[in-house]
């Protein structure tokens, strides 16, 4: 969960999740469908579906226990350098230093490295590293991770308070929240789609599960045409719908924002019947909260109902 979120928004989901899951069998146990809408809000779904598949292969094949070596640690899925180096250190007391970013920006201002991230990040692990094996390997990686977390933080960092600072080459430049160095950020493009909002006799919505890869991968959706540059045409979305017919549109449009890209979307209401695909099924407004929506399709869903109130 920490992988890309702050403590702060992991906090309340970490306890919840244990309490439903409290051990690797319990995870290993549950449909993908429960761990991903546990999950709903924290995003980079991927993560979740990793984690299941993770606690599947432990419980399976490793007799329900972790491998305790970064390198076996490493054969799991949705472990990769990082989290192996931290797991294997901070759990297994294996002396290894993970580098995540917090460490990547004590490393960067200690030695007042100029080259920008992130190429730097190479050389700012070679450096982490070369402090030589620590005694207590758990305790050196969180002491490193926690000082970058609250004193050596990102912007305004707490000189005064740190215990480095008179190692720290980066204070001696006057300005040391200019380091790590970055490389100027390009502008998010903006892509453009249609959602597809089908209706029931009865008045149930079709939704569908997207491919288990790629962005949302596993989650469930309002079917909608490819996200580009342009906007298909009316026409060419109608051509294209999986299911239904009587298109209109819904006035105003959906915005999200993505890590790489901004989404807008318009939305187009129509009627449709029979047996979804295997992917697709018919399910009540009222059922949503059931369902593993990420954010962007709770979005649809509220703006078309607010539409039709």
């Amino acid at each position: 969960m920490l992988q890309q979120t702050t403590v702060i928004t992991v906090g309340p989901y970490y306890r919840s999740f244990l309490g439903r899951w409290p051990n690797v069998a319990a995870l290993a146990a549950a449909e993908l469908d429960e761990v991903l809408h546990a999950w709903q809000g924290l995003g980079y779904y991927a993560r979740a579906r990793n984690l299941h598949k993770c606690a599947r292969v432990v419980a399976d094949e490793y007799g329900g226990k972790f491998p305790d070596t970064e390198e076996g640690l490493r054969t799991l899925p949705g472990i990769g350098a990082y989290t192996a180096a931290a797991v294997a250190a901070i759990a297994f007391d294996r002396p290894t230093v993970p580098v995540d970013g917090n460490i990547e920006r004590v490393m960067a201002r200690l030695h007042a490295v100029t080259e920008p991230l992130p190429g730097a990040k190479t050389r700012l692990a070679e450096l982490a590293r070369g402090y030589g094996v620590p005694a207590r390997p758990g305790d050196f990686a969180q002491a490193l991770m926690d000082l970058g977390a609250t004193i050596c933080t990102p912007r305004n960092p707490t000189c005064a308070l740190c215990p480095l600072s008179k190692h720290c080459d980066a204070r001696g430049t006057g300005a040391p929240d200019e380091f790590p160095k970055r490389l100027p950020k390009g502008k998010k493009p903006t892509r453009k789609g249609i959602v597809y909002w089908v209706e029931d006799s009865i008045g149930r919505i079709y939704v569908r599960r997207r491919a288990e890869r790629g962005l949302l991968g596993g989650m469930m959706e309002f079917p909608s045409t490819e996200w580009e540059e342009r906007s298909p045409s009316l026409a060419v979305a109608k051509r294209d719908a999986p299911v239904g017919q009587a298109w209109h549109r819904v006035p105003g449009i959906v915005e999200h924002t993505f890590t790489h890209f901004h989404l807008e979307l318009s939305v187009i209401r129509g009627r449709g019947e029979g047996h979804p695909d295997d992917s697709g099924v018919w399910i009540a407004v009222e059922e949503f909260k059931d369902l593993a929506l990420p954010t962007l399709m709770k979005k649809v869903a509220g703006h078309v109902l607010s539409a039709l109130n």
